[in-house]
């Protein structure tokens, strides 16, 4: 990440871009200079001033927008000092509440779900459902995509959307480092479709569980036949529904070209695993799965008759009905090859079709089985080099077993400046001081090799990853004890969900340094910062103001276009503000429009409800937020897809609520 953002400042402070961002920032001036003279009150026209200047720096992003966000919350409180000067009797947010949102409870929520995550990932539990997902989707995006999304949506409609979100985040980093597709490629689908699927039921959003509540409260003030019934459970599901399978077809249809490539912090190795060895030592190897036929020559056949004869380097088995043979203590030169086997093999391509060709063996064109096993985030190409006073000098990978005893399968041995290969009966050469054994490995290997002493790693750029299987049992229990007390009590959501993930760090699943680690603190200080904001536009009086100007231009036209209105200033709102201060604002306002027009008041209220998950333009949203920082995007990201997602939202949202309702 830190290279993209040196590349991303680089850009910045060029002429051409700065040109771009100063005349940007004349028309928005002038908008806002205009905007302070029909506004009513000076507190409402500064406000509106600072809801202009983030939206500036958010659209041209002359800083990082968590920068831009402290930024906009240190001038807000700025205003209590400043207050005279400026015409107001007071500053526009209290200093007593201006840090409240580094307390709220969706930042803190945000920090327990990272945390929570986490401790999944740390058991193995991610990683598990990672390689179950790339089973069945393999490694292309327009299978993954589908999957990935349609999952989350479904578990978003039944708990929070960041939950849901940061529940898939390590899921997801996984799916990139053994797929080789960008996480840029997978995580916008995957959060865009966490928000769509608090759609679906009436406890999946925030806003939608508030809804019944304002309905009851509006209904006090209004006449016997005018009132509104409450909507059941599942009364939204035939939206959310639609608005789900939209995003899951939009970023299926459409991906290529809306979703940005760029590199995360989480691509550690590149995504093909031969590449290093490919550019370094010229030879042209590569990594292949093949099935062994039934009459097949290869039948009854040992490793060892084959390999060096034919050039080929088999380096994982497995047998039908058992598990994948890989690594230490699994491989041998005398295993026998039997019918059905599959052989993940490492060879030259003219070796490899030389071999295929004389056993009548079957070539898939990926990666299935071994999709997870050989993935780039779990082996790889490594070097390693016999040091002097090696206890193996004098003697050959053959002698010692090389592949079966310490997990390292010899493809190439570099010696005087010359690199011999498989075929160059490199196995029974012995090994003398200064080689360089070219092998592949599983990365969990090296970290025991290094420790060796007849060895010297040379290759320190792998993925190092410490699984704790044995506390699965802990993880499993404290998230659901989490799940269960978000979904089946009152309490409030963040203390549901730091009780998982306090519980994971007392029972030792990780340690508070991993979880302090595993949280991005550039998504809180974004949320966080953005929270005064957004209390300013509601205090004031500002959303209310715009709310009325929009409605009165569209107060003559007919119903739908009316509540078409309403669902823009709802998308409008929930951009700017938090998504319940947009829905708490906006539902009475709906309700009343809804009567004087002769229009379903509680259709009305539920359309503000369901237009607050109508966010994906910029990434105030905290999905959005959360996603930013991993997959490396930026804000013209969020515009180029969330533009279309946007436009996409409001249509089928008015057209299934009209057909439904």
């Amino acid at each position: 990440m830190r290279a993209l953002a040196d590349e991303e400042q680089t850009i910045i402070q060029t002429g051409r871009l700065s040109a771009r961002q100063l005349v940007a920032a004349a028309v928005f001036l002038v908008f806002a200079l205009w905007s302070v003279t029909v506004v009513p009150s000076t507190q409402i026209a500064w406000v509106t001033c600072f809801l202009v200047l983030t939206i500036y720096l958010f659209a041209f992003e002359v800083v990082s927008v968590d920068v831009a966000a402290v930024s906009i919350m240190v001038l807000l409180g700025l205003t209590s000092l400043l207050a005279p000067v400026m015409g107001l009797e007071q500053g526009l947010v209290d200093n007593k509440h201006l840090f409240d949102g580094f307390a709220s409870n969706a930042v803190m929520s945000i920090i327990a779900v990272m945390i929570i995550g986490a401790g999944l990932d740390k058991t193995g539990v991610m990683s598990k459902v990672a390689a179950l997902i790339l089973k069945v989707g393999g490694t292309t995006e327009k299978r993954i995509i589908p999957i990935i999304s349609a999952t989350v949506g479904v578990i978003s409609s039944f708990m929070q959307n960041v939950g849901a979100a940061a529940l898939f985040l390590p899921v997801v980093s996984r799916i990139s480092a053994r797929s080789g597709l960008p996480m840029s490629r997978l995580l916008m689908p995957m959060g865009f479709t966490a928000i769509l699927g608090g759609t679906m039921t009436m406890v999946g959003s925030s806003p939608l569980i508030l809804l019944n509540d304002l309905i009851l409260t509006s209904n006090k003030a209004l006449p016997a036949e005018q009132q509104m019934e409450t909507w059941g459970l599942f009364s939204v599901t035939p939206v959310g529904l639609a608005l789900v399978a939209t995003g899951v077809i939009y970023f299926v249809l459409a991906g290529r070209f809306v979703l940005p490539k760029t590199k995360s912090e989480s691509a550690t190795i590149g995504s093909d695993p031969m590449q290093y060895f490919h550019d370094v030592y010229g030879v042209n190897y590569s990594l292949s799965e093949l099935v062994v036929k039934e009459g097949s020559g290869l039948v009854g056949r040992q490793f060892d008759d084959v390999e060096t004869q034919y050039r080929v380097r088999i380096i994982a088995t497995k047998r039908s009905g058992h598990a994948s043979r890989i690594g230490p203590g699994a491989l041998a030169r005398d295993i026998d090859i039997g019918a059905g086997m599959v052989l993940g093999v490492v060879a030259d391509p003219e070796d490899l079709d030389h071999f295929v060709d004389a056993f009548g063996l079957k070539k898939r064109k990926r990666l299935r089985t071994f999709a997870d096993d050989l993935s780039p985030g779990k082996a790889g190409i490594a070097e390693v080099v016999i040091p002097p006073g090696s206890g193996l000098i004098g003697k050959s990978a053959r002698d010692i077993w090389m592949r079966k005893t310490y997990g390292l399968a010899m493809i190439g041995l570099h010696r005087n400046g010359e690199t011999l290969r498989e075929g160059e009966d490199i196995r029974n050469m012995p090994f003398q001081a200064g080689d360089t054994l070219v092998v592949h490995t599983s990365w969990d290997v090296l970290p025991r090799i290094e420790q060796d002493r007849n060895f010297v790693v040379v290759t320190t750029e792998y993925p190092r990853e410490e699984s704790r299987p044995h506390k699965v049992g802990w993880a499993a229990l404290f998230f659901g004890i989490a799940l269960f007390m978000v979904l089946f009590t009152d309490i409030r959501l963040s203390v549901a969900l730091l009780t998982g993930a306090i519980g994971m760090v007392l029972s030792g699943v990780m340690n508070i340094e991993e979880a302090y680690e595993a949280v991005s603190w550039k998504t809180v200080f974004l949320l966080a910062s953005l929270i005064p904001l957004g209390l300013a536009v509601e205090t004031s009086g500002t959303a209310k103001w715009i709310a009325e100007q929009v409605l009165l231009v569209v107060g003559d036209m007919p119903v739908w276009v009316i509540q078409l209105a309403v669902a823009g200033l709802a998308t409008f709102f929930t951009l700017v503000m938090s998504n319940v201060g947009a829905t708490v604002l906006l539902v009475p306002l709906a309700v009343n429009i809804a009567i004087g027009v002769g229009a379903n008041p509680a259709v009305f209220a539920l359309t503000v409800a369901i237009a607050t998950s109508n966010s994906f333009l910029i990434p105030t949203h905290q999905v959005n937020a959360l996603i930013m920082g991993p997959a490396g995007y930026r804000v013209a990201d969020f515009l180029r897809a969330g533009g279309v997602m946007t436009v996409l939202f409001l249509v089928v949202m008015m057209l299934m609520i009209n057909l439904v309702f």
